[in-house]
Order: structure tokens, then sequence, then C-alpha cells
């Protein structure tokens, strides 16, 4: 019987600005462009939970936030200062694990399975975990449990913040039954959208189709994913080496553009970001990538490889700017969103 926990900290960038920043306790704060400084283009980061009771979100245009709560704390990203913090944090919670995979900069999966001998076990284990985080880095997390890393994602997030929620290999059936199709990892804005066109609107309803008609809907791949996903079922391993293979930010354009120089700002926006979480991860990169999606949800990539590994700013910038020409001049389609990322680490 395996136990897995998945640790995940609560709106983890406003949180962590929070802590540096006594004086923004009980505030709404939301991480991302600030509306009032001319870069009120971006979307939203992330938000406190007394941000959410606006109705603010994260991924949601900052003009959009703005317009919901005028009064909230508008701050800019500070990667290099999360990725401290998160090395920080999971120092702490790794060492309880038998084995440890972590899944973000704000996230991790924990194996406890020979260091607890049930879930009753595995419930206070998470308790102290919480504590030591609250006392050592002044920040919460929530906790889900579960038979699998699937289960155990989708239960962390259940009670937040600082919750944490048991689902024995018994219970997940009734667990997932009322849950709506989203809640699964892996479905999104448009599976989700095709899903409810057929008038399956919860996981129960998703479970009752069978495995025929859901490959025939989306393929055999996914459609066999989402058969065992609605079970509750997921084999997958921990994976103790772990380390993320790029490093990407993107940007929804309020309305779809043709404007050069905007896009060409959005680039340089979304490259200062890249390059802080790489200048702060002490890595350095060769291939940069940028994605173009056009209206109607079209989506393109278009990548360039340097012939030496590099950390520089510049070259991410003018190197996407290069890839996007192209684009720009081959079609007069409006663009809806863009997207920069670099790759191919080395130290």
């Amino acid at each position: 019987m395996r136990i897995i926990m998945h640790a995940d900290l609560d709106a983890f960038f406003a949180a962590v600005e929070i802590r540096e920043k006594p004086s923004l306790v009980g505030k709404p704060v939301v991480i991302g462009a600030d509306p009032k400084q001319g870069r009120g283009r971006g979307v939203v980061s992330t938000c406190n939970y007394a941000a959410r009771k606006y109705g603010i979100r994260s991924a949601m245009p900052i003009s959009i936030a703005y317009r919901k709560c005028s009064h909230c704390i508008f701050l800019p990203v500070n990667m290099p200062l999360y990725v401290k913090v998160s090395q920080d944090v999971f120092s702490i919670v790794r060492k309880h694990a038998d084995k440890f995979e972590q899944g973000g900069i704000d996230e991790a999966y924990l194996d406890v399975s020979e260091r607890c001998k049930n879930y009753d076990e595995a419930a206070k284990l998470a308790r102290k975990i919480q504590a030591e985080v609250k006392e050592r880095q002044k920040l919460t997390c929530s906790v889900g449990i579960g038979p699998n890393k699937l289960v155990a994602k989708i239960a962390s997030d259940y009670q937040k913040p600082e919750g944490i929620t048991v689902v024995g290999p018994s219970a997940v059936l009734k667990f997932f039954a009322p849950l709506k199709v989203r809640k699964l990892y892996g479905i999104g804005p448009k599976t989700e959208a095709r899903l409810n066109e057929k008038g399956i609107e919860t996981i129960a309803q998703l479970r009752k189709q069978p495995r025929f008609a859901l490959i025939e809907w989306f393929g055999k791949s996914y459609g066999t994913y989402l058969y065992y996903a609605s079970r509750g079922i997921d084999e997958s391993p921990l994976v103790e080496g772990w380390e993320a293979k790029s490093i990407s930010r993107e940007w929804t354009f309020q309305k779809d553009t043709r404007d050069r120089a905007e896009m060409n700002r959005v680039i340089e926006e979304m490259a200062k970001d890249v390059h802080s979480q790489l200048r702060a991860e002490q890595k350095l990169y060769k291939t940069v990538t940028l994605k173009v999606r056009y209206q109607g949800f079209e989506t393109h990539t278009s990548q360039k490889t340097l012939k030496e590994f590099t950390d520089d700013l510049s070259t991410i910038v003018e190197t996407s700017k290069e890839l996007l020409k192209p684009y720009l001049e081959s079609s007069d389609r409006k663009i809806r969103l863009l997207g920069v990322r670099v790759s191919k680490f080395a130290e």
C-alpha cells in the first residue's frame, strides 16, 4: 500500500511578499504587473485569499483584477526571492519523505509508505510538516494524502489554506464523484468544454463513459488516461531526480493584436521574468523558443539553438524578437498569445 502526500504552499508568491512586508497582513495582495504604472496588460501570477474574495484568480488579466479591486496591493514578480524561499521550505519537507519529488516551485510529492503504517500516522506527519514550515519559514501549506500522486494532488486543493485532506483507497471513488471534471489533473478549459457539451460535468459522470468512447473523442493516449484518472488510478512513481527542463512565461493579450511594438514590449517583460528565474537557479541555457497563438487558438512554436551556453538576457530578447518576425511578415492574422521559453540547461 502506497501512502503519498502532496504538499502545496498556499498562495506562495503572495505569502512570501507578505512575510517580507508585515504591513501587508490582512490586505488584498496581487502579484503581477502594476496597472497604475502603465503595465496593466499582464496577468495575475497569484494573489492571496483576501484578494480572492473579490473574485480575482490566477491568470486573470491585470486590468480585470484592478476593476474588481482597485485598492488591492499590486506587486511585481520577484522570482529570485521565491526560488530561494522554495529551496528553504522544501529542504525542511524533504527530510520527512522516503522518496521526494518537487513538482514545481510551490509543490512537492512525498512517499511516506515506509515511515507511516497507516493514513492516521500520515495525517499526524502532515501536521508536523505544516508546523515546521510555519515556525521556520512563516508560511502555510495544504497537504493531500492518498494512495497515489493523482489523488494526493487533488486532495491538497480541497481544503485551502492550511488544510489536510486524507483520501484512503476505499474512499477515492466517493471523494472524486461530485468534483467537476476540471479538478482532474490534465483537464484544461478546452477539454472541460468538450465534456460539458456531452453532458459530462462531474468526475462521476465521466467515470460512466466507456473507454472506447473516450478514446474515440480524445485519442488513445489521452482517452485512456481519462478513463483511469476518473477512477483514481495512477501508478506513476515519484521522480526523485526531477529537474525542470525549461523555464517559460506566457502572455495573453486583452485584445488580439498585430501591434509589433506592443508584442516586442511583452517579449521584453517575459524575457526579464525568465532571466530572473534562470539566474536564481544558476543555470545557463542554449535554446530559445517562441510560442505564438492566433485567433481561434491555432498555436505554433519556433526555436533557435545557440552555439554556446549563456545566461544573457539580451540574447533571450533579441532571439525571441527574431523568431517573431516571420509570423508578422507572412500573415496579417492577429495574435492572441505569446510565450518565451529557454531550455537545454547547464549549471
